[in-house]
């Protein structure tokens, strides 16, 4: 018998999507045990916050509304996978208050750095803040947002960088392949690194040869973007353990393996834009078996000096820690 998260599951693996507003289940926990040694300090770099929302609003002009996830959730999840070290990024659902990340992050200590979301007017003052509170990097998130115009994604990303050249921080970028190779001439000349998240948004179902999957794995080869080898079933429909993500996962990997890094995208919200679903419906987190999903670390990367450097060394080095 279907209970409700079995029932998210099968539909997820069968690229379903459902009306399942009235669905309401607890962020995902690990089902399977990690079966390798995860070398200490390992980092999960793509992680959210979703906080009370009497204390934590979400911003009205959202397109999606998660399901609460908490730091406490979050600690049972690292706990379970054997990881010491996170990167919290803001989701979209707050706009460019990165309270609930900053509460997550508080919850974490020296383990914890942050990803905020600015605009312009967000103070040098405000960066120096959050600078002394552990954030690295701002994201500029163009997927959730629709937002595929080569132009606009170029300006976004050329006012990012020259707010961040001074301090450092790099500039993260949830967006297509088709985008990466539009902005590719202006990562190849910027002062400071691009993070792409979720395999760059390569979908496996079109192949290597999409447009610009090409372009991310030259920008990674060339030292100046780092990819997130993160969210799996965000690229691929075939759950549980994507089997036709290995070839991009792997060409990245061997493009350069400096320039890697992984994350769960714990705790799996689906900010997929629906005609059946209003901005303020719960859109109820995808249940995803994150213990599995690491196990695919062997199969990306079967090298163990490999995957230090993607959990340990090349987090430490893009986050400070």
């Amino acid at each position: 018998m279907l209970n409700r998260r079995s029932l998210l599951l099968a539909s997820l693996a069968a690229g379903v999507t459902m009306n399942t507003t009235a669905v309401r289940a607890k962020a995902a926990q690990p089902a399977t045990p990690v079966d390798f040694d995860v070398p200490a300090d390992a980092c999960d770099c793509h992680t959210h916050i979703h906080g009370d929302p009497e204390k934590f609003p979400f911003f009205a002009g959202r397109v999606y509304t998660p399901e609460p996830a908490s730091p406490e959730e979050m600690a049972a999840l690292h706990k379970a996978l054997h990881i010491q070290r996170v990167v919290i990024v803001t989701p979209s659902v707050y706009g460019t208050d990165n309270s609930a990340t900053l509460f997550g992050m508080k919850a974490r200590g020296n383990d914890a750095r942050g990803v905020a979301v600015i605009d312009d007017k967000t103070t040098e003052a405000q960066l120096d803040a959050m600078n002394a509170d552990g954030f690295r990097g701002i994201r500029l998130n163009l997927a959730t947002g629709g937002i595929n115009d080569p132009s606009v994604g170029r300006a976004r990303f050329q006012t990012a960088v020259e707010r961040m050249k001074a301090r450092g921080w790099h500039v993260q970028l949830y967006t297509n392949t088709p985008m990466i190779a539009a902005i590719k001439d202006l990562v190849l000349q910027s002062p400071v690194p691009a993070v792409f998240d979720h395999f760059g948004g390569a979908q496996a179902a079109l192949g290597l040869e999409q447009p610009g999957f090409a372009d991310l794995v030259e920008l990674v080869r060339s030292g100046k973007a780092y990819v997130k080898i993160s969210g799996a079933y965000r690229a691929s429909t075939r759950a549980p353990d994507y089997p036709d993500v290995i070839p991009f996962a792997k060409a990245l990997i061997e493009a350069n393996p400096d320039r890697i890094v992984w994350g769960t995208d714990w705790p799996h919200p689906d900010s997929t834009i629906r005609p059946d679903r209003k901005p303020t419906d719960i859109a109820p987190l995808y249940q995803i078996d994150d213990g599995r999903l690491m196990n695919q670390l062997t199969v990306w990367a079967p090298d163990a000096a490999i995957r230090k450097k993607i959990l340990v060394d090349n987090p430490a080095r893009l986050y400070g820690f």
